[in-house]
């Protein structure tokens, strides 16, 4: 297959596909998303499709594609995560073997999902790039066949079936926002869209720790750029795919970058405000619609929340940091006489401020503790900044030695 064969016509076989297979996920409006990006803004919920991303779409639609022969051999993939636990799943429900590559800092989360779902996992290379190497050379040795996550065409069609519930669900929509990891999901939501609505801009994000396919797309250079280390490993890919990077070019109309800190942001609002789990790669969209990076105001805008499977300690460390930074999170030292009506005094100073308490430590042998004193350590949580200011006056006027931390 070439790359033009990617069309609307091949997308609709896919959809025939997998139709009782995948979900046709919903696509909900989000007023106060509208409200704050100044966009009428709807969200694509790929975090509730099966094995917890679109990833599925793709591996089953490619994997149902194979010949007898090739089933029986078994198929090889490699992943840090999503495309994993798609063909996994995929080839479970195909009767098929599978065998995954996954790096060895993969998410253990990731890693055992994918067991669940039935295949045999191997940990190999520090990234990506290593994890292919190594599913390639199984591929050689088992003569299987490499389902690859983003740069096969069938794979593609299967991802635009995410573009072409889009445009069912609401035909008037003006943009699309899509994360771009290896490209695959953006090419084939860019096909579809664009085949059914040519005046629709389609938008894609990247991380500013991997912008590979930003690079290529600004300078018409397939290179590869250093990276960095970032919280959206869904789409921590350091090469183009060479199709993928031909649909984007003909079919996109801009790609941006987007911080880990946005992609945090938006992970938190999500899940406080519209109780949406979604991972970094998941969340790229909705962070740079929130940033102001999609020049789309005013206008009817889709924005793909490509993923939703999100490693547990992360997601912890991801709301204390976002706590803390909107300054609802405070650690305060606070210095007292070491007697017993002290710390009931104090207590009724954070009590009076309203300030919830998450946890007290009290010590009066401490190195840097004064004879005849102890050092009280509240983690407090507050409802926002300038609930914060309120309490930090009550210890103001409370005349105690203290120091915020955080």
């Amino acid at each position: 297959m070439e790359d033009q064969e990617v069309t609307l016509g091949e997308i609709e076989k896919a959809a025939s596909v997998l139709k009782g297979v995948t979900r046709v996920t919903p696509l909900d409006h989000s007023r106060t998303l509208s409200e704050q990006t100044g966009m009428d803004l709807y969200l694509k919920t790929e975090n509730l499709q099966r094995s917890g991303s679109f990833k599925m779409r793709g591996a089953y639609y490619k994997i149902y594609s194979l010949a007898d022969s090739e089933r029986k051999r078994g198929v090889v993939a490699a992943s840090a995560g999503n495309h994993a636990q798609g063909v996994a799943l995929a080839a479970t429900l195909l009767g098929v073997r599978s065998t995954i590559v996954m790096p060895e800092g993969a998410s253990p989360a990731k890693i055992d999902a994918t067991k669940g779902y039935g295949a045999r996992v191997v940990l190999h290379g520090a990234n990506f790039e290593d994890a292919l190497e190594m599913a390639r050379e199984i591929v050689r040795k088992e003569e299987a066949t490499l389902i690859h996550a983003f740069d096969d065409p069938l794979v593609v069609a299967g991802q635009g079936t995410v573009g072409l519930e889009m445009m069912s669900a609401v035909p008037d929509l003006e943009s699309l926002v899509v994360a771009i990891g290896g490209g695959g999901l953006i090419s084939g939501v860019a096909v579809a869209a664009k085949s059914i609505k040519p005046s629709v801009k389609v938008v894609g994000v990247q991380s500013e720790a991997f912008p590979s396919m930003y690079m290529a797309f600004k300078t018409a250079k397939m290179v590869p750029y250093k990276t960095q280390e970032t919280i959206a490993d869904g789409i921590a890919v350091k090469q183009p795919g060479k199709l993928t990077y031909k649909l984007i070019r003909k079919h996109v109309d801009d790609v941006v970058l987007v911080s880990d800190a946005d992609i945090a942001g938006a992970i938190f609002f999500m899940l406080e405000r519209m109780k949406l789990v979604a991972e970094p790669a998941g969340a790229a969209s909705v962070a740079a619609c929130m940033a102001g990076l999609v020049k789309a105001r005013g206008t009817r805008t889709a924005a793909v929340v490509s993923g939703g499977n999100i490693d547990m300690y992360l997601l912890d460390q991801i709301v204390t940091k976002v706590l803390e930074k909107q300054r609802r999170l405070v650690r305060v030292r606070i210095l007292i006489s070491d007697k017993p009506t002290a710390l009931r005094d104090i207590m009724d100073v954070v009590a009076g401020s309203r300030a919830h308490v998450i946890s007290i430590e009290h010590d009066r042998v401490g190195e840097g503790v004064p004879i005849g004193k102890a050092e009280v350590i509240f983690n407090l949580e507050t409802q926002n900044a300038q609930h914060t200011k309120t309490l930090v006056s009550a210890l103001a006027k409370s005349r105690m030695k203290y120091r915020v931390e955080s």
